[in-house]
């Protein structure tokens, strides 16, 4: 099985003011994060996180990575600078990118930290799985990723703080009434 997460933010106290995120510290959320990850992650799953992994943590970044099921592949975001350069966090990873083409099935999905507004294949029906916009609503790319056929959010705090397979994203958006147009362009 193939999952997507992103912005995770372990040991990152801003993370749970800027993202409101409903936890009274950051132990709180590292566990109820990883609880929630490993309660769906199997050994055998591939998980690709999309950036922002482990920040500000006093727990090592390793420890945190460690405890976290399933082959992981980083796609670095903006705050995993720290995390390049530690030679025993980076042995937690079966793959690091900043850009990646996979196949999930039969799809083609596009995946980076950064959300795209026009990403290679868009028009030949491929889909694009990112992070970094959160939950917030007042950023201008939050908006306009809603309204773009096949491009998912798969951050932890729009995504019950688990991690996600395309058809559980693709799912969510058609819940949430998200102008969604399978077969547009």
């Amino acid at each position: 099985m193939i999952y997507y997460t992103s912005d995770l933010h372990l040991g990152h106290e801003g993370a749970m003011k800027k993202g409101r995120r409903p936890f009274s510290s950051v132990e709180e959320m590292n566990r109820v994060i990883i609880n929630n990850y490993n309660s769906i992650v199997t050994d055998s799953d591939d998980v690709y996180i999309l950036g922002d992994v482990v920040w500000k943590s006093a727990e090592a970044p390793e420890k945190l990575l460690r405890r976290l099921r399933g082959k992981k592949h980083l796609i670095i975001g903006n705050h995993d600078e720290k995390l390049l350069k530690n030679d025993l966090a980076m042995r937690e990873f079966e793959s690091a990118d900043f850009y990646l083409k996979i196949h999930d099935g039969k799809r083609s999905v596009i995946l980076f930290h950064y959300p795209i507004a026009e990403w290679d294949g868009f028009f030949r029906h491929k889909y694009h799985v990112y992070g970094h916009v959160h939950n917030n609503r007042e950023n201008p790319a939050y908006g306009i990723m809603k309204n773009l056929p096949r491009a998912y959010n798969a951050g932890v705090d729009v995504n019950d703080f688990m991690p996600v397979t395309l058809d559980m994203l693709i799912a969510k958006s058609i819940e949430n009434g998200e102008v969604k147009i399978e077969n547009y362009p």
